[in-house]
């Protein structure tokens, strides 16, 4: 066997000889969990805390502790937006989970969340300039029940320590709520990443492959896998931005939604769903096959696969269809698998398929431009603007039906992000300083190219340390040896 590198960029040379696609698609899978534990254990996590002011003699002590201290909380005191620039809650973000939908693993509890809820504040310091803390908490209720409420409570009481909060790995139909309150409720920015992030990546990996295919938005009939967060404000976003709902199909675990559906009606909680029972899918599709059959798109966010989405589905759609399958870890159906079923344009949720279409593009580049404005909220204007910023970006560089999509690699994403975001937020009036977008372009390249030259000086410092080679190598091996 091959010797895989320790950037990981080899893997199609390094399988052995006469593996087949499935089985380096699920040795790939299960090397990237077993080597993602073992890092994690080298690192200890990987976040951490340093200072971003500097000590030059003991005196400096006194002017960021005690007493000189006292004259920041009384300025704060007579004029609470001082908060912002003053402390660093202007550039922090808390990153808020209960942990009962983590992936695609369910119900991980509280602290099963973390390493998520890391990732997502690793994210967006690097990609985004952006500070963040993790907290994972427990939603659970006197009775048991994960409780909504207690959600909301906590970020209430928590939201005048930071800039904005992002909100992730929340099961319905308490997300629903927990978002929607939130929103209303507090003066800064709550985003659920899983709901709107997704929603805005799919939008803009959508605009793109349209254009690759000659269609229109407002043309095209979409199937949509998945009735959850993500997927319902997917729809949304879509039909927002020019979709035509009557084109629309969503399908749950019992079926598709339609104004038959007296089970989502009934229960208050999924009123998301209703909304959508009410102004999609006029046909009543009785299943995905038929609702398949000459379908332009299918968007899949459900159970993990690689069988969920089935290759006769596909077979059936019309001339160059798009699948984008982004369930995680495993995506509805292998993109070979989807393409030697005919599909023209495939995404995934994943890194390590071609056209990635994953929120890690979106969330770091929306909430820097939010926070650069010191926005109250994020708007679905916002989300809209990001969309299109995002395909912009792409288009600019160059697009074809392997590259849909801007990538994490794709620094000037994030800025670009940033400032189109921001120029939305004064424009719709939730900004509470009016920044033009040159100005917090410029900002955003400064802090994200900071943050990777922190980064970068502490790793040319020795004080982040690179994991030994045979970790991955180990790894790697026992992957191969589980799928031969």
């Amino acid at each position: 066997m091959k010797k895989l590198n320790l950037a990981l960029d080899n893997f199609a040379e390094a399988f052995p000889e006469g593996f087949t696609p499935a089985q380096k698609a699920k040795a790939q899978t299960l090397f990237l969990k077993r080597f993602s534990v073992d890092a994690h254990r080298f690192y200890g996590g990987k976040m951490q805390t340093v200072p971003k002011c500097g000590v030059f003699g003991m005196q400096w002590f006194s002017a960021w502790y005690s007493p000189g201290v006292s004259g920041i909380s009384t300025a704060i005191r007579d004029n609470n937006d001082l908060s912002f620039e003053l402390t660093s809650r202007g550039n922090t973000v808390a990153v808020v989970s209960d942990s009962t939908r983590v992936l695609g693993d369910g119900d991980c509890t509280p602290p099963g969340g973390m390493g998520v809820m890391e990732g997502k504040a690793f994210l967006m310091k690097y990609l985004g300039g952006v500070d963040s803390v993790p907290l994972c908490i427990d939603s659970r209720g006197p009775d048991g029940k994960n409780d909504p409420e207690r959600i909301i409570q906590f970020v209430k009481m928590a939201q005048h320590s930071f800039g904005a909060v992002n909100l992730e790995d929340i099961s319905q139909p308490n997300c629903f709520k927990v978002l929607d309150d939130l929103r209303e409720a507090c003066d800064i920015p709550v985003w659920h990443d899983d709901a709107q992030g997704t929603a805005c990546v799919t939008l803009a990996g959508t605009l793109n492959a349209l254009k690759l295919t000659g269609k229109k938005l407002s043309d095209v009939r979409i199937v949509m896998l998945g009735a959850g967060a993500s997927m319902t404000t997917i729809a949304r976003l879509l039909i927002a931005d020019g979709a035509d709902p009557s084109k629309l199909v969503l399908f749950d675990s019992k079926g598709s939604l339609h104004k038959g559906r007296e089970d989502i009606k009934k229960d208050a909680r999924f009123y998301r769903k209703w909304e959508l029972c009410e102004s999609t899918n006029p046909q009543a599709y009785a299943n995905e096959e038929e609702a398949l059959k000459g379908a332009d798109v299918l968007l899949g966010a459900s159970t993990p696969g690689p069988d969920t989405i089935k290759p006769q589905w596909i077979t059936g759609m019309g001339k160059k269809s798009i699948v984008f399958a982004c369930a995680n870890p495993v995506p509805e159906i292998y993109p070979y698998a989807a393409k030697e079923a005919g599909a023209y344009i495939v995404g995934t949720g994943r890194s390590d398929f071609p056209n990635q279409v994953n929120n890690s593009v979106c969330f770091p580049g929306l909430l820097k431009g939010a926070l650069l404005v010191r926005a109250r909220k994020v708007t679905d204007g916002m989300a809209i603007r990001c969309a299109h910023s995002l395909a912009d970006f792409a288009e600019k560089k160059g697009i074809d039906p392997e590259h849909i999509m801007p990538t994490m690699e794709d620094v000037g994403v994030f800025s670009e992000e940033a400032a189109d975001v921001a120029e939305q937020a004064v424009k719709e009036g939730v900004a509470r300083v009016n920044v033009s977008r040159k100005d917090v372009l410029e900002r955003a390249r400064h802090d994200i190219e900071e943050s990777r030259a922190s980064v970068k000086a502490l790793l040319d410092a020795g004080l982040i340390k690179q994991p030994p080679e045979k970790l991955a190598q180990e790894a790697f091996e026992w992957a191969c040896n589980q799928v031969k």
